[in-house]
């Protein structure tokens, strides 16, 4: 946001400026805040400047909206610090940074169970949001050369998914100008139907897309059951339409907590499949992966080449310049934690979701939507009358330091408002129970609350 001149003019002039509340040698005058400065000065005031600024962000570990990672051990902290100044990009520069990339997504890819026989290939992004966007680029260029080898028109295609796709999914149709085609929420079903997925499909389908693990609900979509309506719909109308999965947080809990579930390469119809290190992968922000079955799946216009060890590299991510600090951080869990390690903390974090709404549950006005067994998040509605809203509660939690979002559910379901946790690593017990303490403090507060004005409406939730 960039301030126009009028706006700065209206702003009194203890708002123009940072007024330190200690004196020190160097800085004895205000300082602006939206100008550079002439001076310079120590680099401790500048840092203790900013450092007081950001107490108001408030503690990360309390923040129960957010999927991204808000801690890591301190050696993992260090290597990004050591590895913060390479560019990721510069593969020939820093050739080891790219070796382990590319192990990474070998690990990757095996967690997923993709096919020894195919030359599985995949890369890192900075985040799931540019590895949606790749995955939708290749289905819709596979699905243009199939069109011109059958000599039809190129310029109608789209997309299927639920209506509970992140918003990531909605910018990729807007940008790469494809139409979204919706699966609503009908009752109390809150993610894609098979059935009425494949209804939606026509020649122009470049493809259906699945979300393993809800930013709504926590919920697994059906991606096997998917699948099967769409071998029924190419046995009745011959058209081939391919699967995406969203596995943002998921790819990272079912491949440990639910090796049996049919939800990745083992369908055939899963071309790709992408996945936010920064979530459950236990990372820092930035770095998301994407992992396609087959390199014939990644058409060879979106490929590019470059020198690396004397040879050549293809790449394909659509941001350049960006740091290897969270790829060097994401195998070193791969490293530290091995099978066992992932499997012991994402267990732990279901278990303590499960608890949690278990004992929500159990508070009167509470009635859940989702418990917490599939990735370890879940949702509850009220289901009463009450004197407070759920956007009152939330806001009473936020004077706690918690930071619990309310929201109203996806269309046709809008009527429904929720209140989600995201459990995570180093969200403890401890911390599960007082905030549950914090919880029934508040029902008590709004139960002696006589005429209250609840809210209707809270603060927009992006999710």
């Amino acid at each position: 946001m960039i301030f126009k001149k009028e706006h700065l003019e209206n702003l009194p002039e203890t708002e123009k400026v940072i007024i330190p509340v200690y004196a020190r040698h160097a800085l004895k005058t205000h300082v602006p805040k939206y100008e550079m400065e002439e001076n310079s000065m120590l680099p401790r005031t500048a840092y203790e400047i900013i450092s007081d600024e950001l107490i108001l962000d408030g503690n990360s570990r309390l923040n129960l909206a957010t999927f991204v990672s808000t801690w890591m051990e301190p050696e993992a902290k260090q290597l990004m610090m050591d590895t913060l100044d390479k560019n990721m990009i510069d593969k020939d520069e820093y050739p080891q940074t790219a070796e382990i990339e590319n192990r990474c997504v070998n690990i990757i890819a095996n967690l997923w169970n993709a096919p020894e026989e195919l030359d599985a290939m995949g890369c890192s992004t900075i985040g799931s949001s540019e590895a949606c966007m790749l995955g939708g680029m290749a289905f819709k260029w596979k699905w243009k050369e199939k069109m011109k080898k059958l000599n039809k028109p190129t310029d109608k295609p789209n997309l299927i998914m639920g209506k509970n796709v992140q918003v990531c999914w909605d910018k990729f149709c807007r940008y790469w100008e494809i139409e979204p085609r919706f699966v609503y929420c009908e009752g109390d079903r809150f993610t894609i139907d098979p059935k009425k997925a494949a209804e939606l499909c026509d020649e122009n389908t470049i493809g259906v897309v699945c979300i393993m693990g809800s930013t709504f609900d926590g919920s697994y979509e059906p991606v096997l059951r998917v699948s099967e309506e769409l071998d029924k719909l190419q046995e009745e109308k011959g058209l081939d339409i391919p699967i995406h999965v969203d596995a943002a947080s998921g790819g990272f809990i079912a491949p440990f907590l639910d090796p049996d579930l049919l939800w990745d390469f083992r369908v055939k119809r899963v071309k790709s499949i992408n996945t936010s290190g920064h979530k459950y992968g236990l990372v820092y922000p930035g770095v998301g992966w994407i992992v396609w079955r087959d390199k014939d799946e990644l058409a060879e216009d979106l490929i590019f080449y470059v020198d690396y060890l004397g040879g050549k590299m293809a790449t394909f991510a659509i941001n350049f310049s960006r740091p290897g600090s969270q790829i060097c951080a994401q195998y070193y869990n791969f490293l530290r934690l091995g099978k066992k390690g992932y499997r012991e903390i994402q267990q732990t974090c279901r278990d303590i979701a499960m608890y949690l709404s278990s004992e929500i549950e159990k508070m009167g006005p509470f009635k859940l939507i989702t418990k917490g067994d599939n990735i370890p998040v879940f949702a509850w509605t009220l289901k009463e009358e009450t004197n407070f809203s759920l956007y009152d509660m939330a806001d009473k939690l936020r004077e706690h330091g918690w930071l619990v979002p309310a929201y109203k559910m996806p269309a046709n379901r809008e009527d429904l408002i929720v209140q989600r946790i995201v459990v995570k690593n180093a969200f403890s017990y401890d911390l599960a129970n007082m905030l549950l303490k914090d919880l029934r403090k508040n029902l008590e507060f709004f139960a002696h609350q006589k005429g209250f004005i609840k809210k209707e409406e809270g603060h927009q939730f992006r999710h």
